[in-house]
């Protein structure tokens, strides 16, 4: 997207970039997509692999290739096998020994990158075991060395809070340990980040209630701040609970797996799920002919006609997702993902593989070469139809609460879509409308 629009559409280019594997030159892949922002995850063992020793490969394949209109976002992790209290160099996260050592190297890394970069992030949903291994509060004083390290760096930085999970402002009426854990930090590190992080994964319609609840969670601990959405992705599993009849046996499995430090070789070798796990899984693809093809879809090499659908559902979502957040206010969405971490999948038999593992805009071919998937299609035409936008607008139809009708403020552009429950009777693609050229499908018009 260009710097004429207020809006812009990102993508994260997966969960580490020259850790696990060489480096890419992927800005060809984010060109393709119109992207106007990329999203880059490192790690402290990267950075600096023995005290005082910097290492700056990774980011400067990064910097090298990204032009001066692209937004930069760099979420850096606090995991090292010499330097974190929970030894790894991969996750989780954790307090520092020498945490002036640890904003030591902030402060170099953000100096060294000189001001290219507008989104610094401490640390990737640190609710979660797998992302931070320590307490809120522990989180709320690592943010704020990091705050200082960043602005000593570069005062125009702005510093991102760490990810917030979908569940977290999904449903406020039900008790939720991560609620409790983010509740805490907005209020007690409120003077330690600029900018809050939602990654709205599931129920797409949900969007905009959870933006609201995080908004009013922001009022309630001292004033609004900027949201922007860090990942997003769909559809997810957990929208389809009729089929956890057929999980059972995998989910029985998950309590047994506490988190613990997964390393750059587990990750390699595809060792990141405990074994208990991992026979859950292998035995539900033995299955995977008899079952139902919503939940094939989710799984790899799936059956053709289950592969289309889930294209077909990611592509419509992409869309709608996005959608859905712009017309809340939010002027910045980055994708998950842009391609998977390495041409072979590492968690394959995992139960975060299955939820996570197909959310990418590219693979890859039989000769290893990116290809891009129809969401990735999707995300293209949404981009190049949003260029020039200053805002998206609900327009209400009377009488169709099923009708989904939005302008893109500031082009000649419409989409809308009709609500259906997942499987619809019939195809309710999405619908383009050029308001120069005046043609519109009849719902578009209010009409039944």
């Amino acid at each position: 997207m260009t710097g004429n629009s207020e809006i812009r559409l990102g993508v994260v280019r997966g969960i580490q970039y020259g850790l696990i594997d060489e480096t890419d030159d992927f800005t060809p892949r984010v060109r393709q997509l119109g992207a106007g922002g990329v999203r880059v995850f490192f790690y402290w063992s990267q950075l600096e692999p023995e005290p005082g020793r910097y290492d700056w490969t990774a980011v400067d394949a990064v910097l090298e290739q990204s032009d001066e209109d692209t937004e930069l976002w760099f979420t850096i992790t606090a995991s090292s096998p010499w330097g974190s209290t929970r030894a790894t160099d991969f996750l989780p996260a954790s307090v520092p020994h020498n945490p002036d050592g640890y904003a030591a190297m902030v402060r170099t890394l953000v100096e060294h990158c000189g001001g290219r970069v507008r989104y610094w992030q401490c640390e990737n949903e640190p609710s979660s075991g797998l992302f931070w291994a320590d307490s809120a509060d522990d989180y709320v004083r690592h943010l704020a060395r990091f705050r200082a390290a960043v602005k000593a760096g570069d005062p125009a930085g702005q510093v991102v809070l760490g990810g917030c999970v979908p569940g977290v402002f999904a449903n406020m009426d039900e008790p939720d340990s991560e609620r409790e854990f983010f509740l805490h930090v907005i209020h007690a590190g409120h003077d330690s980040y600029d900018v809050f992080d939602l990654h709205p994964y599931g129920d797409p319609y949900l969007v905009p209630g959870m933006v609201a609840n995080a908004r009013a969670a922001l009022r309630a601990a001292g004033g609004e701040k900027p949201v922007v959405v860090g990942e997003y992705n769909g559809p997810l599993l957990v929208e389809f609970p009729e089929l956890f009849s057929e999980l059972t046996d995998v989910l029985a499995t998950e309590p047994l797996r506490p988190w613990h430090a997964l390393t750059v070789a587990d990750f390699r070798s595809g060792q990141t799920v405990m074994t208990e796990s991992r026979t859950a899984m292998e035995r539900l693809y033995e299955r995977m002919p008899e079952l139902p093809p919503a939940l094939q879809m989710f799984m790899l090499d799936c059956p053709p006609e289950a592969e289309a659908e889930r294209h077909r559902l990611n592509a419509d979502d992409i869309v709608i997702r996005n959608v859905l957040a712009l017309s809340c206010g939010i002027d910045r969405t980055f994708c998950w993902q842009l391609g998977p971490d390495t041409p072979e999948p590492a968690e394959r038999f995992s139960f975060l593989g299955l939820l996570f593992l197909k959310f990418a805009l590219f693979g890859y071919d039989n000769q290893q070469q990116p290809v891009g998937y129809p969401c990735a299609s999707a995300f293209a035409e949404l981009s190049l139809r949003l260029d020039g936008a200053k805002a998206v607008e609900r327009i209400p139809v009377p009488d169709r609460p099923d009708a989904y009708i939005f302008d893109l403020v500031g082009t000649e552009w419409q989409v809308g879509w009709l609500r259906r429950e997942y499987p619809a009777a019939e195809p309710n693609p999405l619908v383009w409308n050029n308001t120069a050229l005046g043609s519109r499908p009849s719902y578009m018009r209010g009409g039944h």
